[in-house]
């Protein structure tokens, strides 16, 4: 392998314009939250109307019957096969990402990187993009031009790249060392794609045209009518010097989503990227869409470099280091229908810089193509930075010696990449990409041949090729990095540790989870009968179920003495871990999520209402921070196909019940959770997939606390109260409903 070669000195050279930046754009039910409710089987479907009707005359037939009938429906011609372009049209998401306003851009890559691979190759300095007013786009560029010669088949090379799938000259030993893709589907995708396309290749001293028609390659006559041909149209003559190709073409707006449009700024940000790919290349940018732009033209000396330099935002802490190496490795690939193993030359260029800031950026290309995922280049790329961070560059740093001792003073990735500013370019013939969309490189191989690349340029300049100010400066950067982050885990340490210092005093009815934090539960349930089968359905993982016997103390009248004294108050208290009252600390508590299974009856209703009231008085921050639900059970269940059917209320069941023509005896009524075996617990109750939560806030807490009041005088022991009450409410009776 050729030694890397390296550089310190700080590229000047910007491109003409530079593009703008992208920016990304990174529910609940309403009234109920958090987890979802699974809609299944007959159970989903009986909740929408219309659905899982069952006629008298088709509940008689046998399965069977009803087997035969399906098997009968399914025989050889329900097996198509979509040929051509066909399968494109079909699934578009499989070969551009979607159909909305990325996967229309995509189209517009497809047939801009075909230009730029012609440039990177060396075979053209210039490229044209044009936005036309009609909504077409058209793509030109000063290459070898498309060959026209003719194929075995009688069709040209220019009708087949349209229009067959997997054609081009990027294959194996082809017209391209390296380019965009092994896929070979870019100029036909966006065929297939386009209502119109037209092709015009500059080649042996003319201009050639070919048509594409709703796909059918042909030409127009001087009448202005279509006529379908695989032979091309001598436009005019030109010198025989000229070459190049120019594709134009309208995208079927009938595949698209109706608000996906192109995007000038993405448009641009694009050409002005590649041009740091390819130094020298020369793209103007015409947008004819009556924005009044006027047209733009980008170039860039300084590679990789250059683009560093634009991305860096802020003071800087080190020169920009440039890495150029050549490598090869082996991979089998499919020779003439047999896996031969062959040589591949690899040619790797990064450009790496540490500012001061925080943020790391890191782009990464495979010849042409941006590959936003990042991939085998990438995961080498850091590899070999983590490597000399720590081997060389932290190794004998005095303020980290102190964590040494105790393990903690190894950089981790993202110490090492605060404020890393890089771009990482890998050029190799025929990449494979995990996806048509070539967002992530996978071919295995590359990922030792960048870190053995990218090791040994940045070892080079810490060991003295570098200023000795600038590394310096970044030694100091990682050692704070790693200094904050080790303090920070510290002290998020120490608050787990005091939430959970009273652990050995834990209730022993608990029967806890092994895991802590904020994707943890703590499952209430009402006495054993319950918890029996709530600790054999959960998740031991995550979930713990505390069961509560008896009811717990109304925190509305009772004093503090009087709750802290109250078992199952202090059971609660405890488990939970953040303390009580005005130095309840949310942030300590050993739990995510605070769970309330209560049985779908008065009773249970009752307990819910107490248990409310407990916290709303004494860990209200719960409340606050919409850490507390109450579990939805069903009332009714029933079996139907094989399936659980679950009903919620008396109007639900009696709905379900004449829809799916179940009698109501043969529905069971759930007492309480305690009656519920293993299964329908775990998956009415417990399962996140399956089950339905209701958030509880504030509000929620303070008609609990009503309704408990009004528990207490209706269900206490003050005979005397509870006469009061209801000789002063009389009057809201109907009489005429009361058998007296």
């Amino acid at each position: 392998m050729a030694a890397a070669k390296k550089t310190t000195k700080k590229t000047t050279k910007k491109p003409v314009k530079k593009a703008v930046k992208k920016t990304a754009k990174t529910t609940a039910r309403k009234g109920a939250t958090a987890t979802s409710k699974k809609k299944t089987g007959s159970s989903a479907a009986a909740k929408k109307p219309g659905v899982n009707k069952v006629s008298k005359k088709a509940a008689t037939k046998s399965p069977a019957q009803r087997a035969s009938k399906r098997s009968s429906d399914y025989d050889q011609s329900k097996i198509q096969v979509l040929e051509g372009l066909d399968a494109v049209r079909k699934r578009p998401g499989m070969y551009i990402g979607g159909t909305g306003t990325e996967g229309l851009h995509h189209l517009v890559w497809e047939i801009i990187d075909n230009a730029v691979d012609e440039a990177a190759a060396g075979y053209a300095s210039h490229v044209e993009v044009l936005l036309h007013k009609d909504g077409s786009i058209e793509v030109t560029d000063n290459g070898r031009g498309i060959p026209i010669g003719k194929k075995s088949d009688g069709r040209t090379a220019l009708e087949v790249v349209f229009t067959e799938l997997h054609a081009g000259g990027k294959f194996g030993s082809g017209a391209y060392s390296a380019s965009g893709g092994l896929h070979g589907v870019g100029a036909s995708v966006v065929n297939a794609l386009s209502s119109k396309l037209v092709a015009e290749v500059d080649r042996d001293g003319a201009t050639w045209r070919l048509v594409f028609l709703d796909r059918e390659p042909g030409n127009y006559l001087s009448s202005g009518k279509f006529k379908g041909t695989s032979k091309l149209a001598k436009v005019k003559k030109v010198p025989g010097s000229r070459t190049g190709t120019r594709v134009r073409f309208w995208p079927d707006l009938d595949v698209f989503d109706p608000e996906a449009s192109i995007e000038y700024e993405q448009v641009r940000d694009h050409v002005a990227r590649v041009c740091f790919l390819v130094p020298g290349l020369n793209i103007k940018l015409h947008d004819k869409r009556g924005k009044g732009r006027k047209a733009e033209e980008f170039v860039a000396a300084g590679g990789l470099a250059d683009y560093v330099d634009y991305l860096s935002i802020g003071e800087t802490v080190t020169d920009i280091v440039t890495i150029h190496d050549e490598a090869s490795f082996e991979e089998k690939v499919p020779v003439d229908g047999k896996v031969t193993m062959v040589n591949r030359q690899c040619t790797i260029d990064v450009a790496v810089r540490w500012v001061k800031g925080f943020e790391t950026t890191i782009v990464s290309f495979v010849n042409t193509i941006p590959t936003s995922d990042g991939g085998t280049h990438v995961a080498g790329f850091e590899r070999a930075l983590s490597r000399v961070a720590n081997e060389q560059l932290l190794s004998e740093t005095k303020k980290l010696k102190k964590l040494a001792k105790q393990g903690n003073d190894r950089a981790t990735p993202n110490d090492i990449q605060e404020g890393l500013v890089a771009a990482v370019k890998v050029t190799f013939p025929e990449p494979q990409f995990k996806g048509q969309t070539k967002q992530e490189l996978g071919t295995p191989a590359i990922q030792n041949l960048v870190y053995e690349s990218v090791k040994a340029g940045v070892a080079d300049w810490v060991s003295g090729g570098g200023k000795k100010s600038q590394i310096n400066a970044l030694r100091e950067k990682m050692t704070q990095a790693i200094l904050n982050r080790v303090a920070a885990k510290q002290q998020l340490d120490l608050r787990r540790k005091a939430a959970t210092l009273s652990s050995t005093g834990m209730p022993d009815k608990l029967a806890d989870c092994r895991l802590h934090g904020m994707d943890s539960e703590l499952l209430i349930v009402e006495g054993n009968s319950a918890a029996g089968p709530a600790k054999q359905g959960r998740d031991s993982e995550t979930m713990a179920v505390l069961p509560l016997r008896g009811k717990v103390v109304n925190a509305g009248k009772a004093s503090l003495k009087q709750v802290i004294e109250n078992t199952e108050a202090q059971a609660l208290i405890t488990a939970i871990g953040g303390g009580s009252g005005p130095d309840f600390d949310v942030a300590a508590s050993r739990y995510g999520r605070i769970i309330i299974l209560c049985d779908a009856d008065v009773d249970g209703s009752h307990i819910r209402c107490l248990l409310l009231t407990l916290i709303y008085h004494h860990m209200r921050p719960l409340l606050e921070e919409g850490m507390v639900y109450a579990a939805q059970p069903p009332l009714f269940a029933t079996k139907h196909k094989g399936e659980m059917v679950y009903a919620y209320t008396d109007e639900e069941r009696d709905k379900i019940a004449k829809k799916i023509n179940v009698p109501f005896e043969k529905w069971k009524r759930f007492k309480g959770l305690g009656e519920m075996n293993v299964d329908e617990l775990a998956e009415t109750t417990l399962n996140p997939a399956t089950r339905v939560l209701k958030r509880m806030g504030m509000d929620d807490a303070k008609r609990a606390k009503k309704a408990g009041e009004l528990f207490q005088i209706l269900m206490g022991n003050d005979v005397a109260t509870r006469k009061e009450y209801i000789v002063s409410n009389s009057s809201l009776i109907d009489h005429d409903l009361l058998d007296i």
